[in-house]
C-alpha cells in the first residue's frame, strides 16, 4: 500500500509561532499511531518566524525539540521553497495567527494545486477578521453581542475627533466592553475596558497591531464552545464550557496549563446545547468555512440568551486545546481526528455527487 504524502506545515510569522509547534508535535504524534502509520508519511515543513522554509532534518530536528530556530535568514530566501514541497500528496497547515490562518498561505496552497486540510482562501480570510466575520454572522441572522468598529486613523486623529468617538463608545456600549484588532488571533491585542481612561490605553495598543478595530459590548456570560467538523455536510460535537481565573480568556490563560479549565460536556439544558450546535453549524456556513472550526459563544444563563462570539477556521491541536477535547468527548479520539481531517482535505479537491 502507496503511503500519502503528508506536508505537516507549522511554525509562521506569528506570535502563535510555539503553539503552532506544539500543536504539529501533537499530529505527527497522531500520525504515527498504529492506525494510521500504515496510511501516511509525514514530511515537517518549518516555517521560521522570519519566513524562511526548512524541510528534512532541520525540519524534524524542530519538530522532535519543539524548540524554534533563531532568524537568521536573508530575505532573498524567503521564497525559496523546499524541493520536496512539490512532492505532496496533501498538506496539514497548522499554522495559527497571521500569515497562517487568514487565507495567506492557503492562497499559496491553492496556487500548489495540492489539497490541504481546513478552510480555503475565502473560509479563512473571513474567520480570522473579526469585523468581516461579524457581518457574515449578521447576514445570516446569528445573534451577537453589540459591537461598534473604528480605524486606527480615528484613534490617531485629533483631540476633537476622538473625544467624539470616545463619547459615542461611552453611550453606544457603556463599560465594560472589549477593545480587539480586527486581525489577530489568540485574544492578542485584546482588552477589557471599564472606564475612559482603559478605553484610550486600549485602543491605542489595539491600533499598534491593526489599522482595524472593533469594540465589543462585556455581558456576564458563560464562555461555551462547539467544534465543527465537515465540509458540505458537517457534524456538531458536544458543547464545551471554558472557565478561568484571570479577568477574561487571554493568550497567556489560554496557553498556560493550570490557568483555565474545560468542562465537557458543559452543565446546561439539552435545549441550549442543541441551539448552539445549530448556530456553529450556521456559523461555519456564513463563512465559507471547510474542514474544521471551532466556534465560540456567549451563554447569558439569567436570560437563556445564546450570543455567537467568533468562528476559528484554524483552532489549536495542543495538549490543552479544546477542538480535540471536544471530539474526543464525541466519540472521535485525535488519531481518527486527524486521519478525518486529513481526507476531507482529499474530499474537497475531489468532491464525489451523492447517491
Amino acid at each position: 500500500m502507496t503511503k500519502l504524502r503528508v506536508g505537516l506545515l507549522f511554525g509562521g510569522r506569528s506570535g502563535e509561532h510555539q503553539v503552532s509547534i506544539t500543536s504539529a508535535r501533537a499530529i505527527a504524534k497522531s500520525l504515527s499511531v498504529e492506525s494510521n502509520i500504515n496510511k501516511y508519511q509525514v514530511e515537517p515543513f518549518y516555517i521560521q518566524k522570519d519566513g524562511t522554509w526548512q524541510a528534512g532534518e532541520i525540519a524534524q530536528q524542530v519538530l522532535e525539540s519543539g524548540v524554534p530556530l533563531p532568524s537568521q535568514s536573508s530575505s532573498s530566501q524567503l521564497w525559496n521553497l523546499p524541493t520536496t514541497a512539490s512532492s505532496m500528496d496533501v498538506w496539514f497547515p497548522i499554522l495559527h495567527g497571521p500569515n497562517g490562518e487568514d487565507g495567506t498561505i492557503q492562497g499559496l496552497l491553492t496556487l500548489m494545486q495540492v489539497p490541504f486540510v481546513g478552510s480555503g482562501v475565502l473560509g479563512s480570510a473571513v474567520g480570522m477578521d473579526k469585523i468581516a466575520m461579524k457581518t457574515a454572522f449578521a447576514q445570516a441572522g446569528l445573534t451577537q453581542v453589540e459591537y461598534m468598529t473604528v480605524t486606527r486613523t480615528q484613534v490617531w486623529s485629533n483631540p476633537c475627533i476622538f473625544s467624539k468617538l470616545y463619547d459615542e463608545i461611552d453611550t453606544t456600549l457603556g463599560y465594560p466592553c472589549f477593545v480587539k484588532p480586527a486581525n489577530l488571533g489568540s485574544s492578542v491585542g485584546i482588552g477589557k475596558v471599564r472606564t475612559r481612561q482603559e478605553l484610550e490605553t486600549a485602543l491605542e495598543n489595539a491600533a499598534s497591531y491593526d489599522h482595524r478595530i472593533i469594540i465589543e459590548a462585556g455581558v456576564v456570560a458563560r464562555e461555551l464552545e462547539c467544534a465543527v467538523l465537515g465540509n458540505d455536510q458537517p457534524r456538531a460535537s458536544v458543547v464545551g464550557e471554558i472557565i478561568y481565573n484571570s479577568d477574561f480568556y487571554d493568550y497567556e490563560t489560554k496557553y498556560t496549563d493550570g490557568c483555565s479549565q474545560l468542562i465537557i460536556p458543559a452543565e446546561i439544558d439539552d435545549v441550549i446545547s442543541q441551539q448552539i450546535q445549530e448556530m456553529a453549524l450556521q456559523a461555519f456556513a456564513a463563512v465559507d468555512a471547510g474542514g474544521l472550526s471551532r466556534v465560540d459563544f456567549f451563554y447569558v444563563e439569567a436570560t437563556k440568551e445564546v450570543f455567537i462570539n467568533e468562528i476559528n477556521t484554524l483552532p489549536g491541536f495542543t495538549s490543552l486545546s479544546m477542538y480535540p477535547q471536544l471530539w474526543a468527548n464525541s466519540g472521535i479520539a485525535f488519531p481518527e481526528l486527524v486521519d478525518t481531517l486529513i481526507q476531507l482535505a482529499l474530499e474537497q479537491e475531489s468532491p464525489s455527487k451523492p447517491e
